[in-house]
């Protein structure tokens, strides 16, 4: 079965699934996106990821392309067309719309609205086989980190470069040697003392969804978090490391740079922290499809 997907009030095969050549998301950049997590008919903070898309538009100027009341029902419209009933992924992009090509906000356009979905491998069940590595590099991307605006040219590179080292991610470093998070994903670390940290939220990262859910289940499992950047050489020195996103859930770090994160196993904490997430995503019925 061909794949389809919604684009401007249309549901199209993918092969016939196009926007205009001045839209100003391909000519600029010029919008923002969503990734949601589907597990057998359930959205994974779904409310969380339609709240972050709302606030992506409203820091850009975009406005809504339909009533934001509407969008669950393309979503799973969408999903329903696509027949997923087991893991999937649901891509959102908003862009500004079509319009001849001038850098300032164009008047009276459109927005363009397009919605995607694809089936993915079945949700992580084996916290050790789910372990990875990640390299570190320098931050290169603009200074807007916490909108999720489609500008990813040097997360691609650090992906790419991350690809060819043999690893998953690449964990940013700033200009003061501290990181902010991976190319594609929020980072923590049990520090040596072993207290949880992640970088704090401000313009520097994505307010990760995985990672607001993750920190409002701390409390039960008796985890203090410590919002506070940490250093390259810190990271380096941890006890456990793991990074959590919409596709990598929580993902442990076991290898940096080639060498092992303390013993080269999944520490207690991290192993905690995977079983708590995913009872978040079978338990919870809220996003129901």
């Amino acid at each position: 079965m061909s794949r389809i997907a919604y684009v401007n009030g249309r549901y199209l095969p993918l092969a016939e699934a196009a926007v205009s050549a001045e839209d100003r998301g391909f000519q600029f950049g010029d919008g923002v996106y969503e990734v949601v997590h589907l597990h057998r008919g359930r959205f994974t903070d779904e409310d969380r990821h339609l709240a972050r898309l709302d606030r992506s538009l409203g820091e850009l100027r975009i406005p809504w392309p339909i009533g934001r009341a509407v969008l669950p029902g393309v979503i799973r419209e969408v999903v329903s067309r696509n027949r997923l009933r087991a893991n999937g992924l649901i891509y959102i992009q908003v862009t500004r719309g079509a319009a001849r090509r001038e850098h300032y906000f164009p008047a009276a356009i459109s927005p363009t609205l397009v919605v995607m979905a694809r089936a993915l491998p079945a949700y992580p069940k084996d916290v050790d086989a789910w372990a990875t590595g990640i390299i570190t590099g320098p931050d290169q991307r603009w200074a807007r980190r916490d909108i999720k605006s489609v500008n990813l040219l040097a997360n691609v590179l650090a992906k790419q470069a991350a690809k060819e080292a043999g690893a998953f991610e690449m964990a940013l470093v700033d200009g003061d040697g501290m990181i902010t998070e991976c190319a594609s994903s929020n980072l923590w670390i049990v520090d040596e003392v072993g207290v949880l940290r992640t970088r704090a939220l401000g313009h520097e990262i994505l307010p990760g969804c995985t990672r607001a859910a993750l920190a409002d289940m701390l409390a039960p499992e008796r985890i203090t978090l410590a919002e506070r950047a940490f250093s390259l050489d810190e990271l380096l020195r941890a006890r456990e490391v793991f990074l959590t996103s919409a596709t990598s859930f929580v993902r442990p770090v076991i290898k940096i740079n080639g060498a092992a994160v303390a013993d080269g196993k999944v520490g207690d904490i991290t192993r905690r922290l995977f079983a708590a997430f995913s009872r978040h995503v079978q338990g919870d019925l809220s996003n129901a499809a």
